[in-house]
């Protein structure tokens, strides 16, 4: 029997070298991003799903202040369903506080801010139709620290808006969490 032949060809190697290049590469991809998923799993970390609460209706007044706006978004993926009237809600968020502080901490050799601490302070109770509570009054502070230069000063106001922002994300996931573990 004769051997096949070989390709003297140099290009036809070449092509044949790089599809098991390629082919050892996809498999190695694919065994890492299996390795990454197994440790992300055995973790314990998961997607966030639909939160499930102890309730079905909410009423949740608020006007139209960015808290409440986010939470009404923050309620479209859970179980609960948005009351106009809290005689139709099984349950009652009441908002106690919502301020946003700024305070300086420390100062530059010239007298201005050199340092200084946003916080969030936010406090809160869920009750039900029978003005029993289920979370009694609760405060959040969520604290964020900012140093300043005389120079960064425009900058470091955009940068309070979106730290305020951000907290204000964080508080509300604290808070879904905390709805989601009340009990009568």
């Amino acid at each position: 029997m004769r051997a096949p032949a070989r390709s003297t060809h140099p290009h036809r190697r070449d092509a044949r070298r790089d599809t098991r290049c390629d082919t050892r590469r996809r498999l190695v991809r694919a065994a890492a991003g299996a390795g990454v998923l197994a440790l992300a799993a055995g973790c314990g970390f998961h997607l966030r799903g639909s939160i499930q609460m102890p309730f079905r209706t909410l009423y949740l007044p608020g006007g139209n202040t960015s808290m409440a706006a986010e939470l009404r978004r923050a309620f479209a993926n859970t179980n609960v369903r948005l009351v106009d009237k809290p005689q139709d809600a099984e349950a009652r968020f009441e908002t106690l506080l919502d301020t946003k502080e700024k305070e300086i901490l420390a100062f530059s050799s010239t007298g201005t801010p050199r340092e200084y601490q946003l916080r969030l302070r936010y406090r809160f109770r869920l009750i039900d139709a029978q003005q029993d509570e289920w979370i009694e009054p609760t405060e959040i502070v969520l604290r964020r620290s900012v140093t300043t230069s005389d120079a960064q000063l425009l900058a470091k106001q955009q940068e309070d808006v979106i730290l305020f922002q951000e907290m204000q994300s964080d508080l509300i996931q604290q808070l879904l969490r905390r709805l989601a573990a009340a009990r009568r």
